[in-house]
């Protein structure tokens, strides 16, 4: 397949209100196993609300503002994203109300929150600079899988490097956009809902600690960010230098962090490499 058409499909699948669907589907399903075991009726509650207040409402004003403009549906001038923002902060927020009043789960409660708060600092970053909404839609559903997932919630960062290429390749964002809209997305979700947890005082039981959310965060990444920074700086030997970074990083997540954290760093490795050589001559 052309590589600006496979670029294209993974970016489509992957705008926000999209990608959340089948990202909050698995969160939806791992909040409604209890000790009696599996809640249908809280999983139907849970899904409705994420479904409504996480994607249609969301997608359904940015195809009616790029209808409207007259562009596309990713709403490529940076201007003309703030209205769906804006939407978009207000819908997540009725979520969270809706959550909270009916007292659905505190998880969700929280993490609706979180992506109302991360909309706002989007918004921000959009009014100077066209930071990745992909990227950012894509680290945060994830962030709340390590939390609840672990190792098995961290596999999904591995669509992070796959990502950045399709949004650089596609012209949509720099490099430097589209790393940082997954680094937010990633951080913000997970220190946030520990934030909103304690804040509000709804205890969440069996999530992963903080520390070992965060190492799994830099796990995914980390090889990222190197191959990000290799491509702006100037060095007669990038490939040397990259080698060297990965050895440094390798050791010190095999000697620091747990095991599924070193995993993790491999397979994110693997998949950044790939694609860097898959990309073009200018990435590798």
């Amino acid at each position: 397949m052309d590589r600006l058409k496979l670029a294209k499909k993974i970016s489509d699948i992957s705008n926000p209100p999209i990608i959340c669907i089948p990202l909050f589907l698995i969160i939806c399903i791992t909040l409604s196993f209890t000790p009696e075991g599996f809640d249908l009726n809280r999983f139907i509650s849970l899904e409705i609300v994420s479904l409504i207040f996480a994607s249609v409402l969301p997608m359904a004003i940015i195809l009616f503002w790029a209808k409207k403009l007259g562009t596309d549906k990713d709403i490529s001038n940076r201007q003309d994203r703030l209205i769906p923002l804006i939407i978009g902060i207000v819908s997540y927020f009725i979520g969270f109300l809706v959550c909270l009043i009916f007292n659905l789960d505190n998880f969700m409660t929280c993490l609706l929150l979180c992506y109302s708060v991360n909309t706002g600092i989007v918004l921000l970053f959009t009014t100077r600079w066209k930071i990745s909404v992909h990227t950012t839609g894509l680290s945060g559903p994830v962030g709340a899988l390590i939390l609840l997932l672990g190792p098995i919630g961290a596999l999904f960062g591995l669509i992070y490097p796959i990502l950045i290429w399709s949004r650089v390749l596609l012209k949509k964002h720099t490099l430097a956009q589209a790393i940082s809209g997954g680094v937010q997305g990633f951080f913000l979700t997970v220190l946030e809902m520990y934030l909103y947890i304690n804040m509000l005082n709804l205890p969440v039981g069996g999530i992963l600690s903080l520390y070992d959310s965060i190492l799994y965060i830099l796990a995914i990444i980390a090889t990222p960010v190197v191959l990000g920074i290799l491509s702006y700086i100037k060095t007669s030997r990038p490939l040397t230098v990259f080698v060297l970074s990965e050895i440094i990083m390798a050791f010190i997540f095999f000697m620091m962090a747990p095991s599924g954290v070193f995993l993790i760093f491999i397979l994110t490795s693997l998949v950044s490499v790939s694609v860097s050589f898959y990309a073009s001559d200018d990435l590798i």
